[in-house]
Order: C-alpha cells, then sequence, then structure tokens
C-alpha cells in the first residue's frame, strides 16, 4: 500500500494516573475508557498489552465515542490486540469518519485509496481526504498523493461527493444533538 494511516498520531493524553483513569473507566466514563486504551497501548502507568487496550477503546467506541472508534480501527489496521482486519478498520473508522473526526476520515481514505477492506475507489478516497484536510495536515498530504493518481473528472467527482458527505456528516451531528 502506498499510503498507510499507521503513521497517524494516535491521542495523547496523559495528565492523570493510570489508577484514576482505571476507576473513572471501570464507572463508563468515555474519556478515561480511551486514556486508558492508550495507557495499555503504549504501557504509560502499566505493561504494554495490546489485546487489553482494544478492550476499552471498544467500550468507549460502544458508546459511539469517535476517539474510541478511531482507536479501534487503528489496532484492526496495524493488528494490535486483534487480527488484522480491513473491513472492520473501514467499520470503526467510518463511525468516527462519520462524527466529522478528520484523522478517522484521512484513515478511510487511504483504505479506499488502496482498496483495504473496500473496493479500491479513488473518487471515494479523495472525497473522505478532502473532509480531513481541514483539520489535519498528514491528510492534506494523502490527499495530494490520491490526486496525482486520479483524472481531473474523477478530482471533479470527487469534490462533487465532498459536498454530498458534508451535507450527510451535518446533518447527523445535527440530528444527534452534537
Amino acid at each position: 500500500a502506498w499510503f498507510s494511516p499507521a503513521a497517524a498520531p494516535r491521542p495523547a493524553t496523559k495528565s492523570r494516573s493510570f489508577l484514576e483513569y482505571k476507576a473513572k473507566a471501570e464507572k463508563g466514563d468515555v474519556k478515561a475508557q480511551n486514556s486508558l486504551g492508550l495507557c495499555y497501548d503504549t504501557g504509560y502507568g502499566v505493561k504494554q498489552d495490546h489485546t487489553e487496550a482494544v478492550k476499552w477503546y471498544r467500550k468507549a467506541a460502544d458508546q459511539n465515542d469517535a476517539t474510541g472508534e478511531y482507536n479501534l480501527s487503528i489496532c484492526y489496521y496495524d493488528g494490535e490486540g486483534v487480527q488484522k482486519d480491513y473491513a472492520e478498520t473501514v467499520k470503526w473508522s467510518r463511525k468516527a469518519a462519520e462524527q466529522n473526526d478528520a484523522r478517522a476520515q484521512d484513515v478511510l481514505g487511504l483504505c479506499y485509496a488502496n482498496g483495504q477492506g473496500v473496493e479500491k475507489d479513488y473518487v471515494e478516497a479523495y472525497a473522505w481526504l478532502v473532509l480531513a484536510a481541514r483539520t489535519d495536515e498528514k491528510a492534506a498530504k494523502d490527499r495530494g498523493l490520491v490526486e496525482n493518481a486520479m483524472s481531473p473528472q474523477q478530482v471533479a467527482d470527487a469534490l462533487t461527493r465532498t459536498k454530498e458527505l458534508r451535507a450527510q456528516i451535518e446533518a447527523k451531528l445535527k440530528s444527534s444533538g452534537k
């Protein structure tokens, strides 16, 4: 694959101790679940354990948390704590992307560009990368790489698709109150 979301940075939150995260995470606090997952993922304050990281990311993702969904998608992409599964990467990154998470939009765009977990589709890839590039510098670079592989008509079609996606995301966010 010539594009890789594996290089995408994961959120780094190290302001509270591992035990504080654990206590809050066990009570269902979604931010703490993500932070605890990150602790296990990186070995911060605890022995590194990718399987345990996935468990906590999934708890956050199951509460429709975009950060948890994104983190889980990266675990599936990298095969850390779970078996590598691009279809699952697409599933979880799409859920976060539809909540306007730029990192997830970048991952989803790259999956479309590479044909990982979905049929290769530069138009769809470019559309997601345009959305992500509004706030994500890495996505802007990825968008440029994909654009180099596209015809002018494909780029025009992708920009139309971008407008459709943006409208769908905004409508979904408005209806969910986010």
